[in-house]
């Protein structure tokens, strides 16, 4: 299984970006996806999934901020980030969760996101 993590960059406080996963080697609408974040110094954490039935869930310090959303056809998964913040500054990965906690495959090589203020 492939995970390619794009559209990162550079965005000033309160921009925006979409960040995208192409998968391939498994289907993305039959597993949980989860978009993580890691900040230099700090571990990796989920900030976003999606299940296969599509609900989704969020990390409490993006709610409200990032929606995620996948695309069956594409085998593509997405993360729309809104009012980005300093804070949010880190590389983004993607990745199949299972039991809540757990991924199911390698890490891909991320993207990385920089908000400057």
């Amino acid at each position: 299984v492939q995970l390619q993590a794009s559209g990162g960059g550079q965005v000033q406080a309160g921009g925006s970006l979409r960040l995208s996963c192409a998968v391939s080697g498994t289907i993305v609408s039959t597993k949980t996806m989860g978009w993580y974040r890691q900040a230099p110094g700090k571990q990796r954490e989920l900030v976003a999934s999606i299940s296969d039935d599509g609900s989704t869930h969020y990390a409490d310090s993006v709610k409200g901020r990032f929606t995620i959303s996948r695309d069956n056809a594409k085998n593509t998964v997405y993360l729309r980030m809104n009012s980005l913040k300093p804070e949010d500054t880190a590389v983004y990965y993607c990745n199949a969760l299972y039991s809540g906690s757990y991924v199911l495959y390698a890490w891909g090589q991320g993207t990385l996101v920089t908000v400057s203020s």
